[in-house]
Order: C-alpha cells, then structure tokens, then sequence
C-alpha cells in the first residue's frame, strides 16, 4: 500500500522551516523541474501522479522546507484537512495512546487533527445532542472512532447520513460495515489464560472485566473463560466488574480477594484496574506476586511505574489509531475492511508459579 504523501521536511531542511518561511509551491516547481501544476496535483494527494513525478516533487519539498497552506489547499479541494477523533473511554492510557496514534499519522499526511471527547450519557437523546453538532459543523473531512461508540449502530447511523467517511478502531459489532483497525482480543486473553494454566494456577483464577457495554471487554472475557475451560473443564472463573480506572481496579481488587477460597491469579483487562489490584492487595496485606499473580491489558505506561512491574498484554492502541488514519486517508486502499494488528504478551514480575500463592 503506498501512504499519501509525506510533506515533513527532514534534517537541514527541518531547519529551513524556521530560517525562511517565504518557500512558494512556484519555487518547489523550479527546485524539481516541473510544473507548478504538478507540485499542485502531489502536495494536494492526487492519487493518479506517476511514481516519478512524486519523488522529485517531494524531494523539492524536503529540500526547501515547504510547509502548504492549510488554508489554500482547503479551498482547491473543498477539504478542511482535518480528521476528527470521536471517543468516550475514560482510561488516560487509551486516551493518550488512541490521540499520538492519529497525530503521527495526520502530521505525516499533512492534516490536522481534532479532538471531540463525548461524555457518557443516559440517554440516546442526550448523545446525540453531542454528536450533532461535530457532525453538521463539517469542520472535518473524516472520523476516527472508538470503541463503545464504533459499536454503536445509531450513532453510525448518524455519520452515514451527514455523509462522512470514518473508520472505527477494534469494533465488534458488524465489522464489515466500515473500514476498521483492529486486534484479536480472544486469542490475547486465552494466552493469559495459557500462562496462568502453566503456573500452575488451575483451580482458583479470576478476572476483572470493564463494562460489558464495551465490545472489547465480552471479547476478552470469552477468550479468558473458554481457554481456561478447554485447558481445564471443571475450572470456576471467579468475575468482577470495573470500568477500566485505577479505582474500580481497587474496588474489585478488594471484593475478590475477600472471597474464600481466594483466587491465585488475575487476570485484569486493563492497566489501569491491574495497578489498582496490587494496591487492594497491599490494603490486605498480601504480596504480589508471592501471594497472589496479576496480570493486566495494555502495557501502558503504569505498568512499569508500579511495582512489581506488570505482566501485561501489549495492546498496539496507537499502531491501530495510525493504521485507521492512514486507511482513512488512502482510497487506494478502499478494498480492505480490516487491518489486523499484532498484540504481545510481556512477562514481567506480577505473576509466579501457584506453589508460591
């Protein structure tokens, strides 16, 4: 797949941004050779431009530092040039993740990036109060969605019918409606399932969900459960619910480990709620992973500022926040609905073998 074009001037050319503002599209046309037509068509993403003619444009443009005029490109293409993110998950590890993701890939195509937080409602009413007005305003020429509201189908609804483009990050629900950058939640819950199992903890496991609301969260809980239970049939998976924060991590954290028989292993499907739990653990004075093993989902930043350091899933939030812009941006790529993204299970100190719980 070849990306749209990059207008990021590189090395001595990085400084020329700062030296000399004055660069012109007629003084790229003349450092490459060619047209100002030309450099118009490459510096707006003209998608039919010969592999030649972008390579010497964009050469031109690395060598002089050019910097497009956001406003005069919106007007030859009737583009603001600028995609909009819609999200609504309270974990500041996803939040920052899901934005450096987009940034990177708009910064390299040359867009801007906006950013629409909606608020959790009770009602649909009061959602779509929020939604209309980014909608309508038109200030963007696409969306970046995450996940509850990729999932839900009144508000795809509603961007269908003001007719913007839009690409959702991991939904599960009805997948093949839009272009989507995405991972495989079961599988990485079923291998901390597989690692718990060859620890030894075969008996006593339990895991701390988010809200069921959010597709992700049953995902992972299945994959956890029914690998657990292939691994071991007449295992009981103990269950608790949060909502992906540091403090309902505790509050679940604490009403499991008040359980008798108390669980050996958990498994947290956040970073957030993970750290929580060590902290629920020392509130009862139990040690981890000596005690009891915990392993969480993200591999955010938390996970090496707690001690001991998580054993996680590496979720790649921001490598599919980048692939969805860029698919959102490149038509040449209007074929494929879905991008998988490769997770990784980091082993850290958080979790031992059961002898030791």
């Amino acid at each position: 797949m070849r990306s749209k074009t990059s207008l990021r001037p590189r090395g001595a050319a990085a400084m020329n941004r700062f030296v000399d503002m004055r660069v012109t599209m007629a003084d790229v046309a003349r450092e490459a050779g060619v047209s100002l037509k030309s450099v118009s068509r490459v510096v707006n993403g003209e998608a039919h431009v010969s592999a030649s003619l972008r390579e010497k444009v964009e050469h031109a443009v690395a060598q002089l530092g050019y910097v497009p005029h956001m406003a005069a490109r919106s007007l030859a293409g009737n583009r603001s040039f600028t995609i909009c993110l819609l999200f609504d998950n309270p974990s500041p590890n996803y939040k920052m993740k899901i934005q450096t993701g987009c940034y990177k890939a708009c910064w390299e195509a040359g867009y801007q990036l906006r950013i629409e937080e909606i608020r959790p409602a009770e009602t649909w009413d009061a959602l779509e109060k929020q939604l209309l007005p980014v909608l309508h305003q038109r200030q963007s020429d696409g969306l970046v969605l995450t996940p509850p509201l990729a999932d839900d189908p009144r508000v795809l609804d509603l961007i269908e019918k003001a007719g913007l483009p839009y690409v959702r990050i991991a939904p599960t629900a009805d997948p093949g409606r839009s272009k989507a950058a995405d991972m495989d939640d079961y599988a990485a819950a079923g291998d901390v399932a597989r690692l718990f199992y060859a620890h030894g903890h075969r008996r006593h496991v339990a895991i701390i969900n988010g809200p069921l609301a959010h597709g992700r969260s049953e995902c992972r809980r299945q994959g956890f459960i029914e690998t657990f239970q292939r691994l071991q049939p007449d295992i009981s998976v103990m269950e608790e619910m949060g909502d992906f924060t540091f403090f309902s991590g505790i509050e679940a954290g604490k009403r499991l480990l008040a359980r008798k028989p108390r669980p050996t292993a958990i498994f947290v499907t956040s970073d957030d709620m993970a750290a929580g739990v060590l902290n629920a653990a020392q509130q009862r004075g139990l040690n981890v992973p000596e005690d009891v093993s915990v392993c969480g989902y993200d591999d955010g930043i938390i996970a090496m500022t707690v001690w001991p350091y998580l054993t996680t899933i590496r979720q790649p939030i921001a490598e599919m926040a980048e692939t969805g812009v860029r698919m959102l941006l490149d038509w040449a790529d209007r074929d494929i609905v879905t991008r998988q993204i490769g997770y990784e299970l980091i082993e850290r100190d958080s979790v031992a073998d059961a002898s030791m719980a």
